[in-house]
Parts: C-alpha cells; sequence; structure tokens
C-alpha cells in the first residue's frame, strides 16, 4: 500500500459540485485531490438547466461565456393536441436582464458538456480529475481524515484535513459517516436517453399527452449537440427497453407517429423520482455537499443549482479556516445551505405534481436569484440600516463608471475569491486595508461614481453607508461609518484578521 504525503482536501466525486469546489480551491490556492471512481467522465444531458443565479457563481468562476457558446437557450414548448392541433409556450416565465439581475433566463447545457467545461477551466489551474479512484474507507481524529483508495496506481493511503463527499445519491461518505438519508420516494419512476432522431424539427421541445402518466412523452432538442433528449414516466415496476428499437416503438406507441426515427442511444437511465435531505452536513472534518446531501424530482431544474451553490458556498470557507480563521466557520456551511436544500426539496415536489396535472410552467422561484441567508450566523446588520437590502441577501450587480471614464460593474469588483467592501458617498476609511479584502469608494470625487443611481436603488444605501460582500456574492454586512469596530471584528471572524499562507498541517 503506497503512502502519500498530507493534502488540505480530498474531494470525492467529480460532477458538477465537486468540480465546482475544486476550481474554487484551485484559485485560492488551496492543496487538494479531486478523485472519482467511474473510469470516464459522466457522458449524459440530465442536469441541462443553468438557472440564473448559478449563471453568477460560473461567471466568477470565469465559463460563464464558454457555457453560452456550449449551449444555449430553452426553446419554445410546443404541446400535441389529441385533435392534431398543437399550441406553443415559454416554458419559462420570460424576464428582461436588469441592472440588479444582468442574467435572466435559464441555460440549456447538457451535464456532460457543463463538467467537460469545468474540467478545462481546472487543467488552466494545473489540476486534474483522477478518473478510476475510488474512495474505499475513511477514518478521522482531531487533526484530519486518514482515507484509502483505490486506483490505477493499486491502493494507497491519503492524509488530509478535511473530506468532501461529492459522491452523488448513493454516497459512499454518506453511508460510512452513518448520516441518515430522510424523504420519500415520489411515486414516479421514469427514464432519460440522449438520442439520435429524425422525424421532428429542432425548433421546439415537443411534448406530448401531457398530464397523462402513462402515455407522456417529450422529446427537446440539446442545445451545443446533434441529440435530443428523450423523456418519458414508465411502470413503477418491470424492466424498461432502452435500445434504439426500444425507444421508438415507445415514442411510435405514445405520439402515435410512425416517422420518429431513434438512430442510436448515447445515454440512457431509468429512475425512481425521490425527496431526500441529510440530516447533517458536516462530521467533524468530513462534508456532504450536492446529491450527497439532498436528491430531488428533476422538475424544475434545481438539482445540479443546488449542488454548485453548496460546494461555492463551501469552498472559501474551507480556505479561511485553512488559512487560520476559526473551525466554527465551517458550521455555517450547513446553517446556510441545509435549509435552502429544504425548501427546493419542497419546490420540486410541487412542480412534480403540476407536472402530473399537465401543468410545466416555472416561475421566479426556480432562477434561485431569491435565495439568502438572512438568519445567518455572518450576516451582520446595523439597527441604523433600513434599506431594500439586508445582510445575508444575495449582491446585486450595478452599472457605475469609473474615474478614469470606462465603465465597470459591481459583479467585476466581487469577481476573485476575496472579500470585497463598498462605500456609498463615504468621507472616511472603515477599516484599514489587508489582505483578501477589496476596498471601493463610490460618489463624486471617488474612484468610482453611480450616474445612473443603479447602485444606491439596488442597495438603499443611504450616504455613509458600506456594505461587505462575501466571497460567494452574498451581502456579509451593512453599517454605518461609526461602526469600525465591529467590522473589524467580523473580518477577523472570517480570517481576515490573520495573515499567513494556507496551512495544511
Amino acid at each position: 500500500m503506497k503512502e502519500r504525503s498530507l493534502i488540505a482536501v480530498l474531494i470525492c466525486g467529480a460532477g458538477a459540485a465537486g468540480l465546482t469546489l475544486a476550481i474554487d480551491l484551485a484559485r485560492r490556492g488551496v492543496p487538494f485531490r479531486l478523485i472519482e471512481k467511474m473510469e470516464r467522465p459522466f457522458p449524459g444531458s440530465r442536469g441541462k438547466g443553468i438557472q440564473p443565479r448559478t449563471q453568477e457563481v460560473f461567471e466568477d468562476l470565469g465559463i460563464i461565456d464558454r457555457l453560452v457558446a456550449a449551449g444555449g437557450v430553452y426553446p419554445p414548448s410546443r404541446e400535441y393536441r389529441d385533435d392534431g392541433s398543437h399550441a406553443e409556450s415559454d416554458m419559462v416565465e420570460p424576464h428582461e436582464p436588469t441592472p440588479a439581475e444582468p442574467h435572466q433566463l435559464a441555460l440549456m447545457v447538457p451535464q456532460f458538456l457543463t463538467e467537460r467545461v469545468m474540467r478545462e477551466r481546472l487543467a488552466e489551474f494545473g489540476h486534474h480529475v483522477e478518473f478510476g479512484c475510488e474512495l474505499v474507507g475513511f477514518e478521522q481524529d482531531e487533526g484530519g481524515v486518514t482515507a484509502r483508495l483505490v486506483g490505477p496506481v493499486g491502493e494507497e493511503t491519503v492524509r488530509a484535513r478535511y473530506l468532501v463527499g461529492a459522491d452523488g445519491g448513493r454516497s459512499f461518505v454518506r453511508g460510512t459517516l452513518g448520516v441518515d438519508f430522510p424523504g420519500k420516494t415520489l411515486g414516479v419512476r421514469a427514464m432519460v436517453a440522449d438520442v439520435l432522431l429524425t422525424g421532428l424539427d429542432r425548433e421546439v421541445w415537443h411534448q406530448f399527452n401531457r398530464g397523462d402518466m402513462e402515455r407522456q412523452v417529450a422529446i427537446c432538442p440539446l442545445a451545443g449537440t446533434d441529440l435530443f433528449q428523450l423523456q418519458a414516466p414508465i411502470p413503477l415496476e418491470g424492466e424498461v427497453d432502452l435500445s434504439a428499437e426500444g425507444l421508438e416503438r415507445m415514442v411510435a406507441s405514445r405520439t402515435g407517429r410512425s416517422g420518429i426515427r431513434v438512430q442510436s442511444v448515447s445515454w440512457a437511465s431509468a429512475y425512481t423520482m425521490n425527496a431526500r435531505l441529510a440530516e447533517r452536513y458536516r462530521v467533524g472534518r468530513v462534508f456532504l455537499v450536492g446529491d450527497a446531501a439532498h436528491i430531488h424530482p428533476p422538475t424544475g431544474g434545481q438539482g445540479l443549482n443546488t449542488s454548485v451553490q453548496d460546494a461555492y458556498n463551501l469552498g472559501w470557507k474551507l480556505a479561511a479556516v485553512l488559512g487560520g480563521a476559526a473551525d466554527r466557520l465551517l458550521d455555517s456551511y450547513e446553517e446556510e445551505r441545509r435549509p435552502v436544500a429544504e425548501s427546493v426539496l419542497g419546490l420540486s415536489t410541487r412542480l412534480l405534481e403540476a407536472m402530473k396535472r399537465g401543468v410545466n410552467r416555472r416561475t421566479r422561484d426556480v432562477r434561485q436569484l431569491d435565495i439568502g441567508y438572512p438568519q445567518s450566523s455572518l450576516a451582520l446588520g446595523s439597527s441604523a440600516h433600513s434599506g431594500v437590502l439586508l445582510a445575508g441577501d444575495r449582491a446585486p450587480d450595478a452599472p457605475l463608471r469609473g474615474a478614469a471614464g470606462c465603465s465597470r460593474r459591481l459583479f467585476e469588483l466581487f469577481a476573485g475569491p476575496h472579500w470585497t467592501l463598498v462605500g456609498f458617498e463615504t468621507g472616511v476609511d472603515l477599516v484599514a486595508p489587508r489582505r483578501g479584502l477589496r476596498i471601493h469608494k463610490v460618489g463624486v470625487g471617488r474612484e468610482l461614481m453611480d450616474e445612473a443611481g443603479h447602485l444606491r436603488d439596488a442597495y438603499g444605501l443611504a450616504p455613509g453607508e458600506w456594505v461587505l460582500v462575501r466571497p460567494d456574492g452574498y451581502v456579509g454586512a451593512i453599517i454605518a461609518s461609526d461602526e469600525g469596530n465591529a467590522l473589524d471584528s467580523y473580518l477577523a471572524g472570517v480570517g481576515l484578521g490573520v495573515e499567513g499562507e494556507v496551512r495544511t498541517a
């Protein structure tokens, strides 16, 4: 058995959650390994919807333009009626971008393309996924986690400060921890397949027999590919023929059309829908993210998005504690993210019940732009502030003008692994500069100008107020100019009062 040197974080599972965490740790210089027991990347389209809030995350990670280029937007939905007619509608309520919310439409990017873009981004930081490497056991103590891996080099032992289970709904990490995964089976079994077919155009999402759980079938062109995604409910028991011939017979039976030909199948799966939530997200030095912590029905396109945002919440906190911040900062991960997953489970389940009735309309709540952590222990408010935005809320974007004349955006200031402190029409400094904190002042004669008042409107700041934005794009604090001592204490608590490099031992 080979024994390797100590690393900071071992990530088990290289889906969207594991890749998000890896990219975030890589840009922070945190030593880690990302292992995946599958021999090769996931080949399917399963999580194809990227919601606006996740697009903001991907903008920060430097891949949003690549993902838009790789995929596209959702096509209109065409519902075919029994009398031979059809009607078209937008599945997602259309909304125009605003200065505060620049991303409004859900993107369609098949999961295998999303993860490919993420792996390419990870490679730019000098890291890669270790495919064919399986976690087969682990133990933890006060100093770290000792993990046993089996991979191409044989069996080895790895010592890590922290272990993160991003290993899916049947998580080995969660099972080894003995964390309960309560919830329910939702009484729906379905199949999904990525296929090459002829006989349908690629301009719409074809919907047949909507609301009929025995005859319903949806055939959606997958943006960025030549494939269609085929979705249909199937009987709760029995084998399902997922070959090209079997799927073609199903399509013919349910659509009443003989001209739709399934030429090949690149990926297919039959599954039972569940809604489950792990009782704990943290056990000592081990964390659960993504499907290892929660599984949802696919309605509403919430699963991948919630998973990405789990990892985005955890990454900066791991880096901060490894850099010297108090360990209790890591408790805020479960405190903040578990209630979000609980809410999303309810939303996905409600959308599933609506789908059974033939209703497949998605409103603002699927975009995840209103998710926040107002009750978090990391939300520092001010008794003097009564604006439209509160500590714990998502930090909006806003266009600004630099003193040199160039157009700027708040999201540009936030981008990167740092914290951001913005003063609105302030006269004096609030805290001293320090590593990991970017300080900007907005107002006449300052470095940035809010010419159109978009920052003022979105944040509701009064002259002399400051807003502190966390590395994950949420408001940490909104305080007045005479509350510098409170902010100093807050910053020290999240590791910004401590100098030094990331520690791995």
